[in-house]
């Protein structure tokens, strides 16, 4: 890859994800091998092209992705693939078409599927696939019969596919996806890893907003053992990357990439692959389950979103109050409560405390407040109070007041960004079996957004500036340096209008404990006793339970030893 471009790409990255989060943590980068063909696989997949983008900033090496053969006809992605030389992959399901006429499944024998004005000889061959609606299923075709009938290869199993192709008076719709042969790819990967180079892997195949890790796909494994296969003698190491979100698709918000433990690859391993069939498949299938174990120990795999938010709340009544854990403990401690919970969760006492726990943010939701915001409800006396209120208003309005410029300058760009990502979610959603609600692009799209209209702003605004000037009797030199300064110094006035507004939205949000304390006292005392009451529930429970997950494990000072460990 071009050096100049990667780096020039890098920079522009770099100054784009310090702009768009507040906060990026990396985690455990000291394990990363700093020579030698790395292949860092990431998980989860929640944030499209932002997520290789965190990557590239926080691994330190130069590094080349996957990326969808579609993704590199687009406008500015497209350009920045090549760029970093990504490896375009052409995936079967962006190739799918609808097929013609309607299925249903034959009643005596599962693996034939009958259809109705249908062309399967044209439409089909042997190892495609067809694909049923709403994610039902996809099955491999072993042969076609005729135009109205083919035989597959494993039968539908899941529930909704048999319901679609049997209880359907008129059959059912269906798309044909074509065999891909990815040997190319593989070429292409195999050499980059020779010359000592990384590869980055998403081994969910598309981005998802899933709380949870989907199911891997083989890929990767066939790249690491087909590279050690072909050139006997290299290591190829396969790091996990968890990437841990706060709010992923929301401006200035936060985020952690956590790396974990290289993987050494055994010889073994790779005599079993070489040997072909069966064994070839047991090496694949080892292989890709230890991925999976250690992409989990970088994660926070919450089986839903409920759960996530529970071990969320549960954390936060855990740590000591006067405690400022970076985000990077944070994330560590939500995996280690995340695992403690799926062991016990149907413990009574456990059941019990998660009941008290939703109560107590349904109260926090009730009084429209955060749970860090409780402890600044204490009653402080009401003139005290009622002067604190003051006080931060003045501030509040002041910082409004330096960050009107910059915010009245770019809200075009912010309604644009808002207009194009929401709609490129919504035909994100369409295309997708897994998304729930396309949320994993509405971060990108604000980016290349932002990217594109921010620069083309700044020249129009200048090139008023011009025109202002041009009208007047000011030197010549001047006519020229006022538009050309417009331009410099109008990023500076934006970032810094940034910040004003950030520090300004922080202290708006922390008046509404401070104006509870002052309008409703008792409300505001019980809701800390209330508080006190669960930490210690929880603390308790915990210190009970975690010996038995964690054998270092030692309450008092559990928190100091999460900490040493983050060091």
């Amino acid at each position: 890859m071009s050096k100049a471009s990667y780096d020039i790409a890098l920079w522009l990255f770099n100054l784009m994800i310090d702009i768009f989060f507040r906060e990026v943590r990396p985690r455990g980068s000291h394990k990363i091998p700093q020579q030698g063909p790395v292949i860092f696989v990431v998980a989860p997949h929640a944030n499209q092209f932002v997520d290789p983008i965190i990557l590239m900033r926080e691994c330190k090496r130069r590094v080349s992705f996957l990326i969808a053969e579609k993704s590199m006809h687009q406008k500015g992605v497209g350009t920045f693939a090549r760029m970093v030389n990504a490896i375009p992959v052409i995936r079967p399901q962006d190739s799918a078409i609808p097929g013609k006429g309607v299925i249903h499944l034959d009643r005596e024998y599962s693996l034939l599927i009958n259809g109705t004005d249908t062309e399967f000889l044209s439409q089909l061959k042997p190892r495609d696939s067809i694909v049923l609606p709403g994610g039902a299923g996809v099955a491999e075709v072993a042969r076609i019969v005729s135009d109205t009938q083919l035989e597959l290869c494993k039968e539908f199993k899941a529930l909704k596919a048999i319901d679609l192709l049997t209880n359907s008076a008129n059959g059912t719709k269906y798309k044909c996806m074509p065999h891909i042969e990815q040997g190319s790819v593989y070429e292409q990967v195999y050499e980059q890893l020779y010359r000592n180079e990384c590869i980055t892997v998403f081994p969910e195949g598309g981005s998802h907003d899933r709380a949870e890790i989907l199911p891997l796909k083989a890929g990767v494994t066939l790249m690491a053992l087909g590279a050690m296969a072909k050139y006997p003698g290299l290591d190829v190491k396969i790091v996990p990357c968890g990437l841990n979100y706060f709010h992923a698709h929301r401006f200035r918000s936060r985020a952690v990439i956590e790396f974990g433990t290289p993987l050494t690859i055994s010889t073994e391993m790779v005599d079993m692959y070489k040997c072909g069939g069966n064994d070839k498949r047991d090496a694949c299938g080892k292989l890709l389950d230890t991925i999976y174990g250690a992409l989990k120990s970088v994660t926070v795999n919450a089986g839903s979103y409920e759960t996530l938010m529970l071990i969320q709340a549960g954390r936060r009544l855990y740590k000591p109050a006067h405690r400022k854990l970076r985000i990077s403990q944070v994330v560590d401690l939500n995996r280690r409560f995340l695992i403690g919970y799926n062991l016990f969760k149907d413990d009574p006492k456990v059941i019990d405390l998660q009941q008290k726990v939703l109560a107590y943010n349904q109260l926090l939701k009730y009084h429209g407040i955060k749970d860090h915001q409780v402890s600044k409800t204490s009653v402080r006396g009401r003139r005290r109070t009622a002067g604190l209120i003051l006080k931060r208003i003045c501030i509040i309005t002041l910082l409004a007041l330096w960050a009107f410029p910059g915010g009245l300058l770019n809200l075009p760009v912010a309604i644009l960004a808002k207009v194009i990502s929401q709609r490129k979610a919504a035909d994100a959603l369409k295309g997708s079996t897994v998304k729930i609600a396309g949320r994993d692009v509405l971060a990108t799209w604000k980016l290349l957004v932002g990217l594109v209209v921010l620069p083309t702003l700044y020249a129009f605004y200048s090139f008023i500036m011009l025109v202002v000037v041009l009208q007047t009797n000011l030197d010549p030199v001047w006519k020229w340096l006022l538009p050309i300064a417009t331009w410099i110094l109008l990023p500076f006035v934006s970032y810094a209008s940034l910040r004003f507004g950030e520090i300004g939205h922080d202290m708006v949000k922390s008046l509404k404990p401070s104006i509870m304390a002052l309008l409703d006292s008792d409300a505001a005392k019980t809701l800390c006793i209330n508080r006190e009451t669960l930490s210690r529930d929880i603390t308790d429970l915990i210190n009970e339970y975690g010996p038995r997950v964690f054998p270092d494990f030692d309450g008092v000072w559990y928190i100091d030893i999460i900490l040493e460990e983050n060091q």
